[in-house]
């Protein structure tokens, strides 16, 4: 077989819709739009979530609150989570992005759920009190910072 004669599936190839092109084509004259209103022109349409003057809902819902942009966000681990890991191994960012379990543009708070029965080290930016409880009494130690 050479490039030339490759050909699409029967019935996988769909041609798009021309619209505009003559009468003839069954989607001329006004190319779908029908006739008059502001969707018939062009440059034309309402922007997203206008309701033809009446007050938009995103507007007419009351706001409170605040939303603080300088929050800092971390990525969640568990206890359970470290399974993965060897005794005695050191754990930090790094090994915990190259074992998929966090993504590398947050910090990383490790949290108390499940159990561990061998030894870690661990380099964090937080960890729980219970999460720290329970990695020092298997031999473990925790940095923080």
């Amino acid at each position: 077989m050479k490039l030339h004669e490759l050909m699409p599936s029967k019935g996988s190839g769909k041609k798009r819709r021309r619209i505009g092109r003559g009468e003839g084509s069954g989607r001329g004259k006004t190319a779908g739009r029908g006739t008059k209103g502001q969707n018939s022109r062009s440059g034309r349409g309402v922007p997203l979530g206008f309701e033809g003057g009446q007050m938009p809902l995103q507007r007419r819902i009351p706001k409170r609150g605040f939303t603080n942009t300088f929050k800092k966000q971390y990525e969640i681990i568990n206890i359970k989570d470290l399974r993965h890991f060897k005794s005695g191994e050191i754990v930090d960012r790094a090994t915990l992005f190259e074992a998929g379990l966090v993504r590398k543009d947050k910090a990383v708070k490790i949290l108390g759920a499940g159990d561990i029965s061998f030894p870690l080290n661990i380099k964090v930016n937080k960890v729980s009190q219970a999460a720290r409880e329970k990695i020092e009494s298997a031999g473990g130690t925790v940095e923080t910072g």
